[in-house]
C-alpha cells in the first residue's frame, strides 16, 4: 500500500556549545500544518535512522492509519566515527557540550520553528548503541525537557549505571529498552570486543527498582540494524 509521504528537509544550525554547524534532517508528516501541534522525536545517528531504520516510511504508515500521534522527527547525523565517539561516548571530549546542545539549543530552536507542545512528556529521543547512551544521559540530566527515551542496544559503562542509580525523578521518564541476547561479543568502533548484554541487564535492574515507566526486552539477535529496524515498528507505536 502506498501512503501519503512526509517530507524530509535538511537544515544547518549553528551550535554555540559545540562551536560548529550541526546538520539536521527534519521529517514533517504528509498532512503537516502549523495549525496542529506535534510531538518531537530526536534521533541520534540521524541518517542511519532515516536510511537503515526507514523511520520516515514507518511514520508515514502509522500516521496514515492514525495509529500514532502527530509527530516531527529530527535526525542529527554524525560526521564520522571520531565525531560520533567524541559526542556520544560518556568519556568523549564533546559529550557534555553535545548534551547541552540538545537541551539548551536544539529544543528551543525546534520549539520556535515548529508547532510543538513545549512539554517534556511530548519529547522523545532515540539512538542505537552509543547514540542510545547519549540519549539516556541527556534525559537523565534534563528529565523536564525530554520525557521519553528509546534505547536500542545502548553502550553501558559504570558512569551510565551510576547516573541511573543517582537519578531521583524517575516518575518523569518513560523508557523503552531493548538489547540482543547475542550481544555478548560486540566489536566496537575502537576495535575492542565488548559484552553489551551483561551491563544492559544490570541497567535494566536499576530501571525496574525505580518507578520508571519502563519496557524491556531481549531480542534474539546481535548488535545490528537487522534487528533494530524491525524493532522500530513496536517502539514508535508504544511511545507515541
Amino acid at each position: 500500500m502506498d501512503f501519503p509521504r512526509g517530507t524530509i528537509k535538511e537544515l544547518t544550525f549553528h551550535s554555540r556549545e559545540l562551536g560548529e554547524e550541526m546538520e539536521l534532517l527534519i521529517y514533517l508528516p504528509a498532512n503537516f500544518s502549523p495549525l496542529y501541534k506535534y510531538s518531537l522525536l530526536i534521533a541520534q545517528d540521524g541518517r542511519d535512522y532515516f536510511q537503515l531504520g526507514r523511520i520516515g516510511r514507518l511514520a508515514d504508515e502509522y500516521l496514515n492509519k492514525r495509529e500514532i500521534e502527530n509527530i516531527i522527527i529530527v535526525g542529527i547525523p554524525y560526521k564520522n566515527v571520531e565525531d560520533r565517539h567524541k559526542k556520544y561516548h560518556p568519556n568523549g571530549e564533546q559529550n557534555q557540550p553535545y548534551i547541552r546542545f540538545l537541551a539548551h539549543e536544539l529544543v528551543p530552536f525546534l520549539d520556535k520553528e515548529f508547532p510543538t507542545y513545549h512539554m517534556g512528556s511530548t519529547r522523545a529521543m532515540i539512538g542505537d548503541s552509543l547514540g542510545a547512551t547519549v540519549s539516556l544521559m541527556t534525559a537523565l540530566q534534563y528529565p523536564h525537557t525530554f520525557g521519553k527515551v528509546l534505547l536500542q542496544s545502548p553502550f553501558v559503562n559504570d558512569q551510565v549505571i551510576k547516573m541511573t542509580e543517582n537519578f531521583a525523578e524517575s516518575q518523569l521518564l518513560d523508557i523503552y529498552h531493548v538489547i540482543g541476547s547475542k550481544e555478548t561479543e560486540v566489536k566496537t568502533t575502537s576495535g575492542k570486543v565488548s559484552d553489551f548484554l551483561t551491563p544492559n541487564r544490570k541497567l535494566s535492574n536499576f530501571f525496574m527498582q525505580k518507578s520508571f515507566t519502563y519496557f524491556y526486552e531481549e531480542f534474539n539477535g546481535d548488535h545490528t540494524w537487522t534487528y533494530w529496524q524491525p524493532d522500530l515498528k513496536r517502539a514508535l507505536k508504544m511511545m507515541f
